[in-house]
Parts: C-alpha cells; sequence; structure tokens
C-alpha cells in the first residue's frame, strides 16, 4: 500500500514539473563559438531525457559486454558446484544403505566437480572405507587433516584406521593431538583415558579425567565416582612398594566412592593396621549395604588382628545380619557366615546355613559343603561328589565387564577401554536358558549323596543295613586279587545262623570302603583275572638286586646307592 502511494506521488510531482517547464514562456540558446542553437525550454528538456536514456543504454550494452565472461564462468562453477552437491547427497545415502558401486562412483563425481568440498574428501574416505581400500582411506583422511577445516575430522579417521590395523601406539598418538585441538572431543579424551590406565599412567588418567570434567563432557558425580576407581587401582598397584602413598590415594577414594568394594576392603586394611578398628567396620559395612561381597565380609573378619576363629564367626554374623532376606545379596552373607563357621569347626551351623541352598547350589555352596564333608567325617567319597556337583553348578557372581570375567577387579574394560566397567553380577554365559544340562548327574554322585557319612564308633545293631564285616584273621579283599574259590563257613550244632551278624566296632583298618558295590550303579561283571599276575619290565630297567654286589668292581666302588655319578663318578671310579 505505500508503495501504491509513492508511487501515486512520484506521479503527481511529475506531471507537475512537465506543468510547470511547459508554462515557461521563452527560449533557450546554446552558443559554443561559430555555433549557435536555440530552442524553447520543454523542448530542451524532453531531448536532454532522449540524451541520458542514451547514454544509459549504451553504457549497459558495454557492462554487460564486459562482465558475460565472468558470469559464463560462474554460471558453469555453480552448475559443477550443484553437480558435485547432488553426487555427494546420494553418494552419503549409498553409503547409508550399504551400495557400495553407486557410493564409488558417486564419489568419483563428487571429487571431479567439487574437488575441494570437505564433504567430497569425507564421501570419498567413506567410499573406500566401504570398498575394504584401506590405504585409499587413509590418503583421504592425511588430505582431510591437513586442513584447517577438517583437520578433527580427517585425524578421527586416522584413529579409525589405526585401530582397524591394531596399531594401539599410532591411535594413541592421534588422539592425543586431537585433544590439543579440541579438549572437548569425547572419542579422544575416551582412548587417551583408556590407555593411560592400560599402561598404569594414574596420574595422567587422572589429568585426563581433571579435562573432561572441565570440558563438560561428565557430571559432578560420575567425576567422583572414576575419580575413586583411578585413586583405588592406583593405591592396589603402590600398597606394596609406597604404602603412605597408596594410603592417602585409597582415602581419598573412599570419600569420593565409599560403595566400592575394593576400595573400602584396602581402606579397612589399613586403618585395621593403624588399630582403628571401628572406622575399618564402618568402611566396610557402608560398602556392604550397598553392594555385598565375599572380600568385604573377609575384611570384616579379619579387621581386629589376632581374633581368634570364633570371634570372627560372632563378627560375621553381625555384618550378615545387616542384609536382609528379601535383598538380593542375602546369600553371600550366608556363605561369609557358612566360611566362617567352617573355620570355627562348628559344622553343624555351616551345615544349617547352607541347607536352603543345598537342592539347587551354586558353585561356591557346593565346594563348601565338600569342605565340610572332607573336614568333619574325613568322607572323601561325598567330597567328591560334592566337588563333582560344583563342576556341573551354576556359577557365583563374578566381576563382569563387556562380557569379559576376571577373578579380579579392575578399573578399565579390557574389551572396551571403559572406565569403571566391572560389576559384581552373575556372567552372561551362566544365566539359566531353556535346554537342559549337558551333563547329567552321575550315578556315582547320587549314591555317595545318598548315603550316611561314616561312623567311627558302634553302629547299632538293626537300624541300617550294613555289608557284613570280613574276619578278623583274612586281610579285606582288593580289587586286582584274584577270585578266591568260595567255601562253606563252619557252623557249629548249638548256634543256628543269624541273617545279618551284629557288626563289631570298626577300626581305622577295617573302614567302610570309598567305593561299595551297588546295584543301582549298574558295574559290569568284573573280568577274571588270573592268579600269577607276570612282572614285565621295561627294556632299560635293570630291576632290583636282592643279594647286593657280588662281583669286585662293585666291591671296590659300594652299592649302586652310593654310586656318584658325572665327573664325580668317574673321579671315584679311578681312585681320586
Amino acid at each position: 500500500m505505500l508503495r501504491i502511494v509513492l508511487f501515486l506521488v512520484l506521479i503527481a510531482l511529475a506531471a507537475a514539473g512537465a506543468a510547470w517547464v511547459a508554462d515557461q514562456p521563452g527560449d533557450l540558446v546554446l552558443t559554443a563559438g561559430g555555433f549557435r542553437a536555440s530552442t524553447t525550454l520543454p523542448r530542451f528538456v524532453f531531448l536532454l531525457g532522449l540524451f541520458a536514456a542514451a547514454v544509459v543504454l549504451v553504457w549497459s550494452i558495454l557492462t554487460t559486454i564486459w562482465r558475460t565472461p565472468g558470469r559464463l564462468r560462474r554460471r558453469s562453477h555453480e552448475k559443477r558446484h550443484a553437480r558435485g552437491r547432488h553426487a555427494i547427497t546420494h553418494g552419503l545415502l549409498a553409503i547409508g544403505h550399504g551400495d557400495t558401486a553407486l557410493a564409488r562412483r558417486h564419489a568419483e563425481t563428487a571429487r571431479r566437480h567439487a574437488p575441494n568440498d570437505p564433504l567430497a574428501l569425507l564421501l570419498h574416505a567413506q567410499s573406500a572405507q566401504l570398498e575394504g581400500n584401506r590405504d585409499e582411506a587413509q590418503r583421504a583422511f592425511r588430505a582431510m587433516a591437513e586442513r584447517e577445516d577438517t583437520r578433527l575430522l580427517g585425524l578421527r579417521g586416522l584413529f579409525i584406521e589405526a585401530q582397524r590395523a591394531d596399531d594401539a601406539v599410532g591411535a594413541v598418538m592421534i588422539a592425543e593431538e586431537a585433544i590439543k585441538l579440541s579438549p572437548s572431543s569425547t572419542w579422544a579424551s575416551h582412548a587417551v583415558l583408556g590407555f593411560r590406565c592400560a599402561r598404569g599412567d594414574w596420574s595422567g588418567a587422572l589429568a585426563i579425567l581433571d579435562s573432561n570434567l572441565s570440558a563438560g563432557l561428565i557430571d559432578k558425580p560420575a567425576y567422583r565416582r572414576q575419580r575413586g576407581v583411578l585413586l583405588t587401582a592406583r593405591a592396589l598397584e603402590l600398597q606394596t612398594m609406597d604404602r603412605d602413598v597408596a594410603r592417602e590415594s585409597v582415602m581419598e577414594a573412599i570419600k569420593l566412592a565409599p560403595t566400592l568394594v575394593p576400595a573400602a576392603v584396602l581402606a579397612a586394611k589399613f586403618e585395621s593396621e593403624a588399630h582403628q578398628v571401628r572406622r575399618a567396620m564402618k568402611l566396610v559395612e557402608a560398602a556392604w549395604l550397598a553392594n555385598p561381597h565375599p572380600d568385604l565380609a573377609e575384611a570384616y573378619a579379619h579387621v581386629k588382628l589376632g581374633d581368634s576363629a570364633r570371634q570372627r564367626l560372632q563378627r560375621v554374623e553381625t555384618l550378615a545380619a545387616k542384609t536382609p532376606a528379601d535383598k538380593a545379596g542375602h546369600i553371600e552373607g550366608q556363605l561369609a557366615l557358612a566360611r566362617a563357621a567352617i573355620d570355627a569347626s562348628e559344622f553343624s551351623r555351616a551345615r544349617a546355613v547352607l541347607a536352603p541352598y543345598v537342592n539347587d547350589p551354586t558353585q561356591r555352596v557346593a565346594l563348601l559343603m565338600a569342605e565340610i564333608e572332607r573336614t568333619e567325617h574325613g568322607d572323601g567319597g561325598r567330597a567328591r561328589a560334592w566337588t563333582l556337583r560344583a563342576v556341573r553348578a551354576r556359577h557365583d557372581p563374578a566381576w563382569t565387564a563387556d562380557g569379559y570375567v576376571s577373578d579380579r577387579w579392575r578399573p578399565v574394560s579390557p574389551v572396551t577401554g571403559r572406565l569403571d566397567a566391572f560389576q559384581w553380577q552373575t556372567p552372561v554365559a551362566s544365566l539359566p536358558s531353556d535346554k537342559g544340562d549337558l551333563i547329567e548327574s552321575s550315578a556315582f554322585e547320587e549314591a555317595m549323596l545318598a548315603a550316611p557319612p561314616p561312623k567311627r564308633v558302634m553302629a547299632p545293631a538293626n537300624d541300617t543295613l550294613l555289608e557284613p564285616a570280613p574276619a578278623a584273621s583274612v586281610p579285606a579283599e582288593q580289587d586286582n586279587s584274584p577270585p578266591a574259590a568260595k567255601e562253606e563257613p563252619a557252623m557249629t550244632s548249638a548256634e543256628p545262623v543269624r541273617p545279618a551278624p551284629e557288626p563289631a566296632e570298626s577300626s581305622p583298618a577295617a573302614a567302610t570302603p570309598v567305593f561299595r558295590t551297588r546295584a543301582d550303579l549298574g558295574k559290569p561283571a568284573p573280568l577274571p583275572i588270573p592268579a600269577v599276575i607276570p612282572i614285565v619290565r621295561a627294556p632299560d630297567d635293570p630291576g632290583i638286586d636282592d643279594e647286593g654286589p657280588s662281583d669286585e668292581f662293585t666291591e671296590q666302588i659300594g652299592t649302586p646307592k652310593a654310586q656318584a655319578g658325572g665327573w664325580r663318578g668317574f673321579w671315584s671310579r679311578w681312585g681320586a
């Protein structure tokens, strides 16, 4: 609307000016030397307008002719750039859906039409990676690393190629160069942090962690946790070399991460050595409530040096009572209690603690039961049966990170280099599945677990069915002895035959055999063994001479036991 008003105003002013010029009387005379021209004012204004229009037209024609080559060049460049952008766009799309040939064609087109475009270099590098041409990809990334605008992207590509080539040193050098350019690069800081942790450079790792906090890559709680992990790793490494630095590091770590299990265990150890028993117990209890762990129970049991096994058992009972029965870590307290009861020789208490878990035991439960059987009764058969069950039993929780199971805690995952990756949990391979067990329970195991433990006292006469005891004058028959002829037992006329004779008190020499002949074992009938077994000696076995040396030479140098070998034997034979 405003433009229309202005246009109408301009037309009105032009009309008013033209009317004013037409109303002016008189003539306009132009004299130049001998030239004289006379005209009216309206005509002069009209001629002046025509001249100005002609000048403008000529100038426009000349400038158009002058600028035509540049315009043609710019138009050609714009067309080439548009084709390059089109090729880059469709090439990246081809890489996205995995079309190697199409991506390569678009990359060649982009290099022809837009050779200096950063995206063209990226398309060329990624198409080479997609084809598996690592040399070409490295050349493209090096070209990108030499440019100011794509240097960080080129370093990122070179880092990936170094990782694919298993060049750890080269990858870390590239990552450190990237950190100098951009401290906020997540991939570079992660790589350098993992490398320094793997090398044991805890001071350098702490510096990288502080840089990550300054760059805003991690928040304050994550920073406190990771710093506690690094300080704990340094303390564990220096606890035997520099105890002062180790103590200082672990005390700072336990303040930053009070629930970290290795930090709590090591801090409790240092406090216990300094006779700060209450402080050590509080540290272990705080970590135990968050994450029950057998190392914490072990540290809590031995928090006071010089205690007896029964005192350690009482202390472990206090710790196990802090974990409610509905919590997932309740079994850790029960296993720790069973371990302390075994050490205190209270086997009935240990059996009562492990009773809820023996039907579906884990490996630790089965091994504890085997130790109880071996220590309490000396029953090797039942102990071996429990050991066999431990082989097939469910796995206990372990330190696990990215599918890697370790026997000890580590600060960094060896698979991905992730800090604080290890967690106390059941490994993935041991989780329950729908498939049945590959190894079925053996008849030996069932028989040994079903049999009562051996007793060293007088057994009741008619409570259980026992095997008849052998005669005192006849030794027990071994497995490899020849079958003896059966003889009818001598019987007196006054005494009737008893179906099961009363067993006498068993002696240590005639204890209950471990391996019994049971009908449910399905053992095949033994093959007949010859009465005389020939002794076969090896060709190089000289045997044993019962009569001793008889020749003169052996009498001079002594018995075979006194003979010396090597150079000493040589000189002894020559009388030296």
